[in-house]
């Protein structure tokens, strides 16, 4: 049994996901095909490339992951399969497998050329259905990467914000919103330490303090806690502190100290 993991968003309203499902168990039957999620923002790759940057590395080596936030779909953007030390990527190339592939050792990168491996016709429209989604099955069967196409030497990158260390702050931003309203931030965890009296802003505002968990604080009050993302994420307990503070992806934020 091999696993593979479909990260798009496609939602789950329409039919699109359980295509992609029906052709891969159709030529790997006996597959074992994980959701990751597929309720990224319509046509948001950098969220996207954070949720599986997130998740796949949780996963027994030797997974397949597929991930589908394709905007340029039928443009004249690439479609790669990646080899890492762990694991295997494919989606387009537009960025979205970029801060997963960032924490791995690449072994190869390759064009998908070879039509005898999609489903025919290949639409304009949903490649997710008629070249990842079978690409995926015929990995998980053995086929090897280089039988796709010609290799590349690199892939496209989305860049990732790295936070400024001051005096007495670290400048950071929001780099995504989760269903409950947390504001996950690009500062790592590594950098806070919850004995220490710390204070989260946004330019001269103050949202909160740091704190270990959510319940840190009285339901209702803003916290900043460790995430299990690896980051520091700013939350209400029991609420949003998207909606509260009105944080989306990109929204600057500050970690001051005395």
């Amino acid at each position: 049994m091999q696993i593979i993991t479909v990260t798009t968003d496609f939602g789950t309203q329409d039919w699109f996901v359980g295509t992609m499902k029906g052709v891969i168990l159709g030529l790997a039957p006996r597959a074992a095909i994980v959701d990751i999620t597929h309720e990224i923002p319509p046509r948001d790759i950098r969220a996207g490339a954070f949720a599986l940057a997130a998740s796949y590395g949780h996963f027994p080596k030797g997974t397949v992951h597929v991930a589908v936030i394709d905007p340029g779909v039928g443009s004249a953007r690439k479609a790669i399969a990646v080899q890492t030390a762990n694991y295997f990527f494919v989606g387009p190339d537009n960025g979205v497998l970029s801060f997963a592939l960032a924490r791995e050792r690449i072994k190869s990168v390759h064009r998908l050329q070879k039509r005898n491996y999609f489903l025919q016709p290949v639409s304009h429209t949903f490649h997710g259905r008629d070249i990842f989604a079978p690409v995926a099955a015929h990995l998980s069967r053995g086929v090897p990467i280089r039988k796709f196409g010609a290799a590349q030497k690199g892939f496209v990158r989305l860049p990732w914000p790295q936070p400024c260390v001051r005096r007495n702050r670290i400048e950071g931003e929001v780099v995504f919103v989760d269903r409950f309203g947390n504001a996950i931030s690009n500062i790592e965890n590594g950098r806070v330490n919850t004995r220490r009296e710390l204070e989260i802003f946004t330019g001269r505002k103050r949202l909160c303090q740091v704190k270990a968990f959510y319940q840190s604080v009285p339901a209702g009050q803003a916290v900043a806690v460790p995430g299990s993302t690896g980051f520091l994420e700013i939350a209400v307990n029991g609420g949003s502190a998207a909606k509260r503070f009105r944080l989306k992806i990109g929204h600057r934020i500050s970690i001051c100290w005395r």
